[in-house]
């Protein structure tokens, strides 16, 4: 059994900054791709970014490239998303999630463990 916990939302003023981090728990964690999704009032959830978690190759929604980047420590189980030059429009629940096996990064569907999300809002 994996758990993922978020840490580490907030308020912060358009052009701000803020870093999320997610640590996993669990008798052996070795997940194939860790991601980061956010889900804004009323829209569906949406891919933000992902991190292949052995070889480390990220990728990231053109929204967020250029001003996001996803990083992982392997030792403690945990994986951040540094968000640089925050936009209004970034404003959304942010969940973290695990896929335990080779799949899209993008997919909501081949992540099988979620965290339970904390809240970034981005005021102007």
């Amino acid at each position: 059994q994996v758990q993922l916990v978020e840490f580490a939302g907030g308020l912060v003023q358009a052009g701000g900054s803020l870093r999320l981090s997610c640590a996993a728990s669990g008798r052996t964690f070795s997940p194939y791709t860790m991601g980061w999704f956010r889900q804004a009032p009323g829209k569906e959830r949406d891919f933000v970014a992902a991190i292949r978690w052995s070889l480390g190759n990220t990728y990231y929604a053109d929204s967020v490239k250029g001003r996001f980047t996803i990083t992982r420590d392997n030792v403690q189980n945990t994986v951040y998303l540094q968000m640089n030059s925050l936009k209004p429009e970034d404003t959304a629940v942010y969940y973290c999630a695990a896929a335990m096996s080779y799949g899209g990064t993008g997919s909501m569907g081949n992540y099988g463990y979620w965290g339970q999300g904390t809240q970034v809002t981005v005021s102007s």
